[in-house]
């Protein structure tokens, strides 16, 4: 582990340069390998142009618990390619040979145990992702790859609705490093036309117990989604809404490239 990252972990050092210049982050998700790794690569290179603050890879899993038909979709195209984990793991460090942009994983339980706790945080934090979101893992179930994340400076984001009780909204506030993801709305991912009219309220109460980050996700899918959070939350979350604009694409690297740009640059404009 090089002295840098001993000092602080890429996502921490993003949100502090973030909060010093008085801006929001921008965190788009990806699908590790929708349509291609290839693709999905320059797509990361992209975000880093444009200035996203982190990017999210999303893990290929087959019964993705928090997710809605676009993504499942998504995974579904790529594990019909038979893509595994340590595919997932070299694209991250042909990635990072490219870019510092922080990587978060979003990864389902099932592959970080089947893998082992501590060898998934080993080898993702070897391959460059600085952190992982984990949305079917309880936090009353949390510790060992709490522990083994704290190890070697991996950090774990858990997720909080407006329908969270104050007890567990405390505990996943206690828990979360990097950032506190904080849910628009209840049920599974996907874009949506509103947000839910409690996340106002959500936000300003976990303000109350914490001074982590606070971004939201599950429905940002527009402009004017951002602009309406920008004065509330940290950070949004788009991930559907762009996974939605390569799936219209199949086939045409060039015109997905070209649309999920369009979109990232939109998403931006309403933060800034």
């Amino acid at each position: 582990m090089s002295e840098a990252r001993r000092a602080m972990n890429r996502i921490d050092a993003k949100f502090a340069e973030l909060r010093a210049a008085g801006r929001k982050a921008f965190i788009p998700f990806v699908t590790a390998g929708d349509p291609t790794l290839e693709l999905t690569e320059r797509l990361v290179l992209h975000f880093a142009r444009l200035g996203a603050s982190v990017v999210e890879l999303g893990v290929p899993f087959s019964d993705p618990l928090a997710d809605g038909p676009t993504i499942q979709a998504s995974y579904t195209r790529v594990l019909g390619r038979g893509q595994r984990l340590d595919d997932t793991f070299e694209l991250i460090r042909r990635i990072r040979r490219k870019t510092d942009i922080p990587l978060v994983t979003m990864v389902s339980y099932s592959i970080v145990y089947k893998r082992g706790v501590e060898r998934y945080v080993r080898e993702a934090v070897e391959a460059g992702a600085d952190g992982a979101i984990v949305p079917d893992l309880a936090v009353e179930e949390a510790d060992e790859l709490v522990r083994a994340a704290r190890a070697r400076d991996f950090t774990t984001v858990f997720l909080v609705s407006p329908e969270t009780t104050p007890e567990r909204a405390r505990r996943v506030a206690e828990l979360s490093t990097g950032f506190v993801y904080c849910q628009a709305v209840l049920g599974i991912t996907g874009a949506r036309a509103e947000l839910s009219k409690g996340l106002p309220a959500m936000i300003k109460r976990l303000r109350k117990l914490t001074d982590k980050p606070l971004c939201v996700g599950f429905g940002i899918s527009k402009r004017e989604h951002a602009a309406l959070l920008k004065d509330l939350a940290d950070g949004v979350i788009v991930g559907s809404a762009l996974i939605g604009r390569i799936a219209e694409h199949l086939g045409s690297p060039r015109a997905i490239e070209s649309s999920v740009t369009e979109l990232a640059r939109s998403i931006i404009s309403g933060l800034d």
